[in-house]
């Protein structure tokens, strides 16, 4: 990130957060492998008991409940596979459902073959059809194994929260299996994985100022589980094979403890994304704040503003943001840089094809670079309609 630049773009991957790159300079001094019964060895095996603590601790589960990985893509690989066990016994899962607006790396479907993935639509706010979850749960053919669900708990372009504790209600009446990807809620929302209703959560490191390389798996019970992923050595208690990643876990649990819900920074974020808002506004009367649409309100995270301006082309919104030194995004960064039309955008029904442009920050953004950044947003404007 260039020092000029005033990043926006947390919801992407947010800044490196000084706990965490303390813990990741400590880690390096331990070199040993934590599969080692030397004194070395129990070294790195300890730094990762201690995150292993910090992120359970983040959202109210069991240390022995988390499995780390290499993100949160890697962990949607493993928890959407038709192959679960309830301790030795395999359990068959026969089918996903995916919220239309979720993440590519769920969308994706994981290990099922595309005929056995269906989607579930959402309504023009963003939340999930509540109305068609419960009609694919009732059609889902029971003879082919459990039914399994995934959702995101808030989004990563809109910033729109789902209800998941409804959600959850919904799949365990149908006796089915709920993942819920929690990636863009920790820390901006105050949440348990109890609280939930989901059976397993999805993390990841760099989304709340952690490392990039780290994620996890957290389970609220660990007597059905998927099937490994990645076989190896037994590590992370035989659920995910491979030495693990002694400096990047680390500095993940170190990001966990200072990411903690805290009323006092929502409360700030809200106060600086009421700010960014009514500035868009009044610089523009007619712009399209996605999740707050009239008629079409849904509640969404406090750090996320997803806006589209009527006859202007994000990508060029962001090419100009980008030289005036503000970095947003057009939608999400999760495809290799490609930016082409948010899928969320369509599922929720809206049409055109300007795109929207995603500012999202975090608890040091101050209300003097919103500021700046409204008035960089006239001068853009100045010079389109010129």
């Amino acid at each position: 990130m260039a020092k000029t630049a005033t990043y926006l773009d947390y919801n992407a991957a947010a800044p490196l957060l000084d706990e965490a790159r303390a813990a990741i300079i400590d880690a390096l001094d331990v070199n040993a492998n934590p599969s080692s019964v030397h004194a070395s060895g129990r070294a790195a095996k300890a730094i990762i008991a201690k995150a292993r603590r910090q992120v359970a601790d983040l959202v109210g589960a069991k240390p022995d409940h988390v499995i780390f990985t290499s993100g949160a893509t890697e962990a949607a690989q493993m928890l959407l596979t038709p192959h679960y066990s309830m301790g030795r016994s395999p359990l068959k899962v026969g089918h996903l459902y995916v919220c239309a607006t979720d993440h590519p790396c769920t969308l994706a479907g994981g290990q099922f073959s595309k005929d056995a993935v269906s989607l579930i639509s959402v309504q023009a706010s963003g939340i999930i059809d509540f109305d068609a979850l419960e009609e694919s749960l009732r059609a889902h053919d029971k003879s082919s194994g459990l039914a399994l669900v995934v959702c995101h708990a808030a989004n990563n372009e809109t910033g729109v929260i789902q209800p998941f504790a409804k959600i959850g209600d919904i799949v365990k009446a149908a006796g089915g299996i709920f993942v819920l990807d929690a990636v863009q809620a920790v820390g901006r929302l105050d949440l348990t994985i109890a609280d939930t209703g989901a059976d397993y959560l999805i993390l990841s490191s760099h989304k709340i100022g952690g490392p990039k390389g780290a994620g996890a798996i957290v389970a609220v019970s660990d007597l059905v589980m998927p099937m490994p992923l990645i076989k190896g050595g037994g590590q992370e208690r035989g659920h995910r094979g491979g030495t693990e990643a002694v400096v990047n876990i680390a500095g993940f649990g170190a990001a966990a403890e200072s990411a903690k819900f805290s009323s006092e920074r929502f409360n700030a974020l809200t106060d600086v994304q009421n700010h960014l808002e009514r500035g868009l506004r009044k610089a523009l009367p007619e712009i399209i704040i996605h999740g707050q649409i009239d008629g079409a309100e849904a509640p969404r995270l406090p750090n996320t503003t997803f806006f589209t301006v009527p006859n202007a082309k994000a990508e060029t919104l962001q090419i100009n943001f980008d030289l005036a030194g503000y970095a947003v995004s057009a939608g999400s960064a999760c495809s290799s840089g490609k930016v082409g039309r948010s899928h969320v955008l369509t599922a929720m029904g809206v049409e055109g094809d300007e795109g929207a442009i995603r500012v999202s920050f975090g608890h040091k953004t101050t209300k003097a670079e919103i500021d700046a950044f409204l008035i960089a947003f006239e001068q853009i404007l100045a010079r389109m309609k010129r």
